[in-house]
């Protein structure tokens, strides 16, 4: 199974989820799991769940591992997910920094839905919940 770990500075790599083995996306929680959404495996397109319809939210290079979200005008580059489970967040005019994992990754499609749905959300909450103690 595709285990999802986001990246703790000076600290193990806390599990935060699962991709399960045709695509569907679940968060950990300390009940029942919570479905996110899912990525066709086919094509690398990820939908994030909501009553009706999914979302299409971005995509993913099945062949570099290239994360993409979906925005007005060309799609935004996040980062990347290497053939070994790494994830990278995209960082311009620097190294890429390491964000977290995928353990046992079938495949770069389902790497990149862990990035978008699992790793991502949590990397900018981080990001907000820093500004606002800076105010």
């Amino acid at each position: 199974m595709n285990e999802v770990y986001l990246h703790i500075a000076l600290a193990p790599d806390e599990y935060i989820g699962r991709v399960e083995f045709n695509g569907k996306v679940y968060e950990a929680r300390l009940g029942p799991d919570k479905y996110l959404g899912r990525v066709e495996l086919e094509n690398g397109k990820i939908y994030a769940a909501q009553f009706g319809p999914d979302t299409y939210i971005g995509n993913v290079e099945l062949n570099s591992g290239k994360v993409f979200r979906a925005v007005f005008g060309p799609d935004e580059y996040l980062g990347k997910v290497d053939a070994d489970g790494s994830v990278y967040l995209h960082a311009p005019w620097a190294t890429d920094p390491y964000a977290g994992k995928i353990q046992d990754m079938t495949s770069l499609a389902h790497g990149g839905a862990a990035f978008l749905l699992l790793i991502y959300p949590r990397i900018e909450a981080r990001a907000e919940e820093n500004d606002r103690r800076l105010e």
